[in-house]
């Protein structure tokens, strides 16, 4: 019988296997038990870790799967069209491609497929891939690219480069808009004008769709319900793009003409207070915004302030013939031409002598109607002009208005209160300005403004009585007949009735030698339609008064406006031959 393995020997030694001197182990006992112990706690510990993963962060573990292949696609609203009161078009959605990358894939193409795309992309190559390393997963190389260029770089055909539908604001009316309109950035989120002021009706909701993508971003497979989008509302302004155009090529004519800093105008509904047309220059195209200044961007007939000069002084006199203080033909003396007034002194730009109220507000008499306000007491004066909505914020829903600056009467002193009376020492914008005209024009009672347009009869709030607001009419339509500081401002065919104004600005805190002049009127007296107000802001060479140089540029805009508006003329004088005006008080 053979013997057992174990006890064979080595072939000529007669020696036991497992009694070779090479295979004795020497090791100590404990050393063996000491690996065989670690690992039992390495085995333990791969067990606690197994149990914890699976267990205790399932939740943890796949979020960070999902964000390896799971994405969340926005689903764009198309944002509302903005449309004039005839639903002419002033601004809508046009579609666009977005190009994105997944980098980890872009990174892997050829370098000079990179190249080729670093050129297509108008930028270096070094610059794109500092680019791409910024997120691997998803970064936009062109935002808002056109078909062409969209077109060249799928051609190169490099892996991970995608595009995706996005959305341009287009604005067909250019820079005769731009300040109405106002624009988007590149999300088509609303920055300026209407845009902004309606983000929230015209941009609508975005919708949702959860897909799962593979490496190269594409779609796999819908993992969840689409939330579809809801489009924006469309909306419809009171601006006539018409009227618009007409402020616009008038103004433009007259900053040009006057070597201007600046122009605004405004032209509003008498009936219905609706905003129909606001023009400032400089303007900008916001089509191509890629060379803009703050100059071009600023809407000066809402958030520049200046002192009106002149064309304050109707509304103090309106006040003193409403609480019987005075009437029309009452005599007031203004010789010698300058009146001090405590420690100060004013002064009329000529000498008149003895004027009727009337009189005051045809020659524009600083000292007479200092004399009329000083009649008033401060507080009946100050809530006179808090009703017409000075030192308070218009509420026309449109962003950057201003309240101007108009002091507490409990302040004034006399001095403060006649000058005050003639537009210095307070700020107004020309939008509120031009509103507070409506007293006039409406026979006493004044409306909101209101930049939608309106098919409701608003209703007024009672500032004077209608007795007064048609004598104040015919005090108005006499400053642009011969004798008045406005004979530019008459229209062929239509009666017109406004006020010049003329005023030094002020920077730092002192007036300088440089000046505003303004005009706000409103046509055909009989009936008034609209009020149309006119600034031209540091007028050059030698000529500034408000009557020379905003006067003519009222009448041009009336006249066009009154006829696109097919108004019947209500003067039978149709050939108005301009007669030298005489030169207003500052």
């Amino acid at each position: 019988m053979s013997r057992p393995p174990s006890s064979r020997t080595a072939a000529g030694k007669g020696v036991s296997f497992s009694s070779s001197p090479v295979l004795a182990v020497k090791l100590p006992v404990w050393r063996s038990r000491l690996v065989l112990f670690f690992l039992f706690i390495a085995f333990v510990a791969l067990i606690v870790r197994a149990l914890w993963l699976q267990g205790m962060s399932t939740e943890f573990l796949q979020k960070q799967g999902a964000s390896r292949y799971a994405r969340t696609l926005e689903l764009s609203a198309t944002r509302g069209k903005i449309v004039d009161r005839h639903g002419q078009v002033l601004a809508s959605s046009v579609p666009v491609k977005a190009i994105w990358a997944s980098s980890e894939s872009v990174l892997e193409a050829p370098p000079e497929k990179i190249a080729q795309l670093a050129a297509l992309l108008d930028m270096s190559e070094q610059e794109l891939r500092k680019k791409l390393v910024l997120d691997k997963q998803f970064v936009y190389l062109k935002r808002q690219a056109e078909q062409a260029l969209v077109d060249k770089v799928l051609a190169l055909n490099i892996a991970g480069v995608k595009t995706e539908k996005e959305y341009k604001r287009f604005y067909p009316e250019g820079e005769v808009m731009a300040h109405v309109v106002g624009f988007t950035n590149v999300e088509d989120k609303g920055q300026e004008g209407i845009e902004l002021a309606s983000e929230k009706n015209l941009a609508g909701k975005t919708g949702s769709r959860r897909v799962i993508k593979d490496r190269l971003g594409r779609v796999v497979e819908d993992i969840e319900s689409v939330r579809p989008p809801h489009d924006g509302k469309d909306m419809q302004l009171s601006v006539d793009s018409k009227i618009q155009y007409i402020a616009y090529t008038h103004l433009k004519d007259a900053v040009e003409k006057f070597k201007a800093k600046a122009g605004g105008a405004v032209v509003l509904n008498v009936q219905t207070g609706e905003i129909l047309a606001l023009v400032n220059l400089p303007t900008y195209n916001p089509n191509d915004r890629s060379v803009l200044t703050g100059a071009q961007l600023r809407n000066r007939v809402i958030t520049d302030t200046f002192e009106p000069g002149s064309t304050m002084k109707p509304f103090p006199v309106a006040l003193a013939l409403d609480t019987g203080r005075v009437k029309p033909d009452t005599l007031i003396e203004t010789a010698p031409g300058h009146m001090t007034i405590g420690s100060a002194t004013i002064h009329d730009a000529h000498k008149q002598g003895t004027l009727t109220v009337a009189g005051v507000i045809q020659k524009s008499s600083n000292i007479g109607t200092a004399k009329m306000a000083l009649q008033i007491p401060p507080k009946e004066m100050w809530e006179m002009f808090a009703s017409l909505g000075f030192g308070q914020q218009p509420n026309i829903g449109f962003p950057g208005a201003v309240a101007g600056r108009m002091r507490n009467y409990k302040t004034w002193k006399p001095i403060e209160q006649a000058t005050m009376s003639y537009g210095h020492g307070m700020s107004v914008s020309l939008l509120q300005i031009a509103r507070a005209y409506m007293i006039f024009a409406r026979k006493g009672d004044m409306i909101p403004l209101t930049f939608q347009q309106s098919t409701a009869t608003p209703v007024g709030t009672r500032i004077i009585s209608e007795e007064t607001a048609m004598k104040m009419r015919e005090m108005l339509e006499s400053v642009t007949q011969p004798g008045g500081t406005a004979t530019q401002a008459r229209v062929p065919g239509y009666r017109v009735a406004g006020k010049t104004g003329t005023a030094h600005k002020i920077e730092h805190g002192k007036y300088v030698n440089k000046y505003i002049g303004d005009f706000v009127g409103f046509a055909p007296v009989s009936n008034p339609r609209i009020i149309v107000a006119v600034m031209i802001d540091e007028p050059s060479g030698g000529v500034y008064y408000g009557g020379s140089v905003a006067g003519p540029v009222f009448a041009a805009i009336t006249a066009n406006v009154l006829r696109s508006m097919n108004v019947v003329p209500d003067s039978s004088v149709m050939n108005i031959i301009p007669e030298p005006s005489v030169q207003e008080s500052l």
